[in-house]
Protein backbone atom coordinates (compact mmCIF):
# COMPACT_ATOMS: atom_id res chain seq x y z
CA UNK A 1 0.00 0.00 0.00
CA UNK A 2 1.99 3.47 -0.63
CA UNK A 3 0.89 6.16 1.70
CA UNK A 4 0.27 9.52 0.09
CA UNK A 5 1.65 12.96 0.91
CA UNK A 6 -0.42 15.34 2.10
CA UNK A 7 0.66 19.01 0.55
CA UNK A 8 -1.01 21.86 1.56
CA UNK A 9 -0.13 25.42 0.55
CA UNK A 10 -1.66 28.83 1.99
CA UNK A 11 -0.51 32.32 1.92
CA UNK A 12 2.18 32.82 4.54
CA UNK A 13 1.46 35.02 7.39
CA UNK A 14 2.62 38.59 7.42
CA UNK A 15 5.86 39.88 6.06
CA UNK A 16 9.41 37.15 5.43
CA UNK A 17 12.56 38.20 4.19
CA UNK A 18 15.34 35.88 2.99
CA UNK A 19 19.01 36.82 3.77
CA UNK A 20 22.41 34.95 2.60
CA UNK A 21 25.80 36.36 3.88
CA UNK A 22 23.97 38.93 5.98
CA UNK A 23 22.62 40.49 2.90
CA UNK A 24 18.81 40.96 2.70
CA UNK A 25 18.10 39.17 -0.53
CA UNK A 26 14.51 39.65 -0.69
CA UNK A 27 11.46 40.41 1.37
CA UNK A 28 7.71 40.04 0.59
CA UNK A 29 4.10 39.87 2.05
CA UNK A 30 2.99 37.44 -0.79
CA UNK A 31 4.64 34.47 0.33
CA UNK A 32 3.28 30.65 0.18
CA UNK A 33 4.05 28.21 2.98
CA UNK A 34 3.78 24.65 1.85
CA UNK A 35 2.98 21.85 4.15
CA UNK A 36 4.34 18.48 2.70
CA UNK A 37 3.22 15.24 5.09
CA UNK A 38 5.16 15.65 8.75
CA UNK A 39 8.11 17.83 7.38
CA UNK A 40 8.62 21.59 8.45
CA UNK A 41 6.93 23.99 6.39
CA UNK A 42 8.99 25.72 3.74
CA UNK A 43 8.22 29.07 2.54
CA UNK A 44 8.32 29.95 -1.42
CA UNK A 45 8.76 33.60 -2.67
CA UNK A 46 7.68 34.96 -5.15
CA UNK A 47 10.30 35.30 -7.95
CA UNK A 48 9.69 39.28 -8.59
CA UNK A 49 10.33 39.79 -4.73
CA UNK A 50 14.00 38.58 -4.92
CA UNK A 51 16.94 40.15 -6.48
CA UNK A 52 17.73 37.71 -9.09
CA UNK A 53 21.00 38.91 -9.33
CA UNK A 54 22.29 37.33 -6.10
CA UNK A 55 21.29 33.86 -7.84
CA UNK A 56 23.09 32.17 -10.40
CA UNK A 57 21.47 28.78 -11.80
CA UNK A 58 23.43 25.24 -12.14
CA UNK A 59 22.75 22.23 -13.85
CA UNK A 60 21.12 20.54 -10.88
CA UNK A 61 17.54 18.66 -10.49
CA UNK A 62 15.88 16.96 -8.35
CA UNK A 63 12.02 15.22 -8.72
CA UNK A 64 9.82 15.08 -6.27
CA UNK A 65 6.60 12.68 -6.98
CA UNK A 66 4.35 15.25 -5.71
CA UNK A 67 5.48 18.28 -7.01
CA UNK A 68 7.48 17.58 -9.88
CA UNK A 69 10.91 18.61 -11.25
CA UNK A 70 13.24 21.04 -9.45
CA UNK A 71 15.72 23.53 -10.58
CA UNK A 72 18.28 24.97 -8.37
CA UNK A 73 20.51 28.05 -8.31
CA UNK A 74 23.65 29.03 -5.83
CA UNK A 75 23.46 32.13 -4.20
CA UNK A 76 26.38 34.50 -4.57
CA UNK A 77 27.22 36.74 -1.46
CA UNK A 78 29.96 38.64 -0.60
CA UNK A 79 31.70 36.07 1.25
CA UNK A 80 30.53 32.90 -0.30
CA UNK A 81 28.80 31.23 -2.49
CA UNK A 82 25.75 28.98 -1.52
CA UNK A 83 25.77 25.86 -3.58
CA UNK A 84 22.34 24.79 -4.70
CA UNK A 85 20.87 26.97 -1.84
CA UNK A 86 17.60 27.73 -3.88
CA UNK A 87 14.88 25.83 -5.83
CA UNK A 88 11.86 26.68 -7.82
CA UNK A 89 9.61 24.61 -9.59
CA UNK A 90 9.00 25.93 -13.31
CA UNK A 91 6.57 23.32 -14.54
CA UNK A 92 4.84 22.02 -11.30
CA UNK A 93 2.21 19.12 -11.07
CA UNK A 94 -1.15 21.05 -11.46
CA UNK A 95 -2.09 19.59 -7.34
CA UNK A 96 0.69 22.52 -6.43
CA UNK A 97 0.39 24.91 -9.27
CA UNK A 98 0.64 28.07 -7.19
CA UNK A 99 4.45 27.50 -6.61
CA UNK A 100 5.10 28.34 -9.94
CA UNK A 101 7.23 30.96 -10.10
CA UNK A 102 7.81 31.05 -6.68
CA UNK A 103 11.49 30.24 -4.74
CA UNK A 104 12.18 28.35 -1.65
CA UNK A 105 15.86 28.57 -0.23
CA UNK A 106 17.54 25.64 1.94
CA UNK A 107 18.10 27.38 5.46
CA UNK A 108 21.43 26.91 6.73
CA UNK A 109 24.52 28.57 8.16
CA UNK A 110 24.57 31.94 6.61
CA UNK A 111 20.83 31.72 4.91
CA UNK A 112 18.10 32.30 7.07
CA UNK A 113 14.38 32.76 6.34
CA UNK A 114 12.41 34.71 8.94
CA UNK A 115 8.90 36.72 9.67
CA UNK A 116 9.70 40.12 10.15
Amino acid sequence: MTKTTHISITPAVGTWVVRAGGAVLGESARALELREGDLPPVIYFPREDIGMAFLDATDHKTTCPHKGEASYFSIMSKSRTYENAVWSYENPKEEVAQIKDYLAFYVQDGVNVEQV
